[in-house]
C-alpha cells in the first residue's frame, strides 16, 4: 500500500470522498449526441408544454434507435444542454395520501395536434384519482360546459364507478359566482349532473394557491402531455386521437408512481370495488334539446351553424339535440341526420344523402351541389366515382349522366358505400358503362348471384308438388355441347 494512503489513514478514519471524473467521454452515448441536441433545439419552437424530458429523450432514444445506453447518462447530457439552451427549472409538487374512492380532481389542459393535416388546439379534459394516480383524458375542440359534462360520464364509466367528493377549481362550466371562502354559486345543468351522480363538489381557492391544492391532476395533465403528446400527434379526426388518448391512459396503469407502494393498476384494483355505483338510468345526458325549422335548402340552424336533413322534411321543425361533438336531428322521434358538430359561427355540414331524391329530379344540382363538394373533402367520394361519371358523360351527355349517378348513389342505402364502390370498379374494368350494370353488380355477393332463399311457411297442400332440379344435360347435347 501506497504510504500516502497510510498517511491519510493516519489523518481521518472516514475514506475521503471520491472525487468525480470530469468530461468523461460517455461512449455509447457518443453516436446520439447530435440527435439529442437537434430534439432539444427542435423543443425551442415547439410548444412550451409539450417539450421533451429527459425521459421521453432516453425513452426515444431506446425504442426508436435501439441505443443501449443508462437513462443516467441520458440525464446528465440533458441537464447540461439546456442549462447552455437557456430553459428553466421545472415545477416541484408536494406528494400527498389520500383514502381509497374518495377523492378526485378535474381540469382542463391544451395540446397542439395535427388533426386532419392542419395544427390546431384542442382542449383534454381530465380526471384523476388522488389515490390509485389514475387518470381519464378526453380530447374537445372547444372547452364548452357540453364537453365539460360530457367529459364526467366517460371517466366515471371509465373508473366504473363514482367518488366520494370531486375538486375544482373555478371554471365557469360548473361556476356561476364565487362567494366569500369557499362558498360557490354552481350552474344548474351542473348541479343536474352532480345530482344524476350524487357526489359533492369541492372548489379551490381563487388564483395561483388554489392550482395547488389540486396539484395531482395539474402535473398530470403536464406528465400525460410530455409522454404521450410529444411529438406533436398526426391524427386523421378527433375520434382517432381519442381512442390514442385512451389507450395511453390504458397504457399508464402500468407505471408505479415514485413513492407508491405498487403499480396504478394494482391501486386502482383496490380502489374500484369502493367507488359508488353508477346511476342504473345510464350516463349523465348533457345534450341539450333545440327546436328548429328546416328551411327551403333543407338545412337547419343550430348555435349559429347550418346541418342538412333529408329534403322531405323541407318546412317542417324538427329537434336537434346539441352534444359536445355531435347533432343529433330527429323527426317524431326517429333520428333522421347526424352531423359532427361545428364549431364557430356559419359554418354548414351537407349530406350528399339527403339530397338524392331531390337529385333526382333535378341531376343537373349534382355537380356543383355542396354536399358533393364536402363529400371530396371528406373523401368519402371514391375515384373511380369520377370515372364513372366520366364515361357516363362522353356516352349519355351530362344531364343523362347525373341521373344515372344519382341512381348509383341510391344504392348505398341498400349495400352499403363500400360495395357499391367496389360494383362500380367491376363496371369500368368490364367496360359496362351504364349505372344498371353498377347495380346489377352491386346485388352479387362476392361475385356470385345470391341464392335463393328456401321456403319454409308453405302451406301443407304444396309440400306434396316439391320437385328436384331439372337436368339440362340432354338440352346441352342438343345445342352440341356443355355448359
Amino acid at each position: 500500500m501506497h504510504r500516502r494512503t497510510v498517511r491519510a489513514a493516519l489523518a481521518s478514519p472516514l475514506p475521503p470522498a471520491k472525487r468525480r471524473p470530469e468530461s468523461r467521454p460517455a461512449p455509447k452515448l457518443g453516436v446520439y449526441r447530435e440527435l439529442i441536441d437537434a430534439w432539444l433545439i427542435a423543443d425551442v419552437d415547439a410548444p412550451r408544454k409539450q417539450r421533451h424530458t429527459s425521459k421521453r429523450i432516453w425513452r426515444r432514444l431506446v425504442d426508436e434507435h435501439g441505443a443501449d445506453v443508462a437513462e443516467t447518462t441520458v440525464r446528465d447530457h440533458v441537464r447540461k444542454r439546456r442549462r447552455e439552451l437557456g430553459y428553466g427549472v421545472g415545477d416541484v409538487f408536494v406528494p400527498q395520501v389520500n383514502a381509497p374512492a374518495v377523492t378526485a380532481e378535474v381540469d382542463w389542459g391544451q395540446a397542439d395536434v395535427d388533426l386532419a393535416g392542419a395544427r390546431v388546439t384542442v382542449h383534454l379534459f381530465f380526471m384523476r384519482s388522488c389515490f390509485s394516480g389514475a387518470a381519464f383524458s378526453m380530447a374537445s375542440p372547444v372547452e364548452t360546459q357540453q364537453a365539460f359534462l360530457e367529459g364526467h360520464a366517460q371517466a366515471f364509466a371509465w373508473f366504473g364507478g363514482v367518488f366520494e367528493e370531486v375538486r375544482y377549481d373555478n371554471l365557469g362550466s360548473a361556476v356561476k359566482k364565487v362567494l366569500k371562502g369557499r362558498r360557490r354559486v354552481e350552474s344548474e345543468r351542473f348541479v343536474a349532473m352532480r345530482s344524476h351522480y350524487l357526489y359533492t363538489a369541492q372548489f379551490t381557492t381563487v388564483g395561483l394557491q388554489g392550482a395547488h391544492e389540486k396539484g395531482g391532476v395539474e402535473g398530470e395533465v403536464g406528465r400525460f402531455r410530455r409522454n404521450h403528446l410529444v411529438p406533436v400527434p398526426a391524427v386523421g379526426s378527433l375520434a382517432q386521437l381519442n381512442v390514442m388518448l385512451r389507450d395511453a391512459s390504458e397504457q399508464d396503469l402500468a407505471r408505479r408512481i415514485q413513492g407508491r407502494p405498487a403499480t396504478i393498476a394494482d391501486q386502482l384494483a383496490h380502489e374500484r370495488p369502493l367507488l359508488r355505483a353508477l346511476p342504473e338510468a345510464g350516463a349523465f345526458d348533457s345534450t341539450e334539446i333545440a327546436s328548429v325549422r328546416v328551411d327551403s335548402k333543407a338545412l337547419v340552424t343550430v348555435r349559429q351553424n347550418r346541418y342538412s336533413v333529408p329534403v322531405a322534411l323541407a318546412g317542417l321543425r324538427v329537434a336537434a339535440a346539441v352534444g359536445a361533438t355531435e347533432i343529433r336531428i330527429s323527426h317524431q322521434g326517429q333520428l333522421v341526420a347526424r352531423h359532427e358538430r361545428l364549431h364557430g359561427r356559419f359554418g354548414t355540414a351537407a349530406r350528399l344523402d339527403h339530397y338524392l331524391e331531390l337529385l333526382r329530379r333535378k341531376p343537373g344540382g349534382l355537380q356543383r351541389s355542396l354536399a358533393l363538394a364536402q363529400e371530396r373533402e371528406r373523401g368519402a367520394w371514391p375515384g373511380c366515382f369520377d370515372e364513372l361519371w366520366a364515361a357516363l358523360t362522353e356516352r349519355y351527355g351530362a344531364s343523362e349522366a347525373a341521373r344515372q349517378m344519382v341512381d348509383v348513389l341510391m344504392l348505398a342505402r341498400e349495400h352499403g358505400p363500400a360495395r357499391v364502390e367496389l360494383a362500380v370498379r367491376g363496371t369500368l374494368a368490364a367496360g359496362a358503362i351504364d349505372g344498371k350494370a353498377v347495380a346489377i353488380l352491386a346485388r352479387r355477393t362476392g361475385g356470385a348471384l345470391r341464392p335463393a332463399q328456401p321456403l319454409t311457411d308453405l302451406d301443407v297442400r304444396l309440400t306434396r308438388h316439391d320437385r328436384g332440379e331439372p337436368d339440362l344435360a340432354d338440352y346441352d347435347t342438343l345445342i352440341g355441347g356443355t355448359r
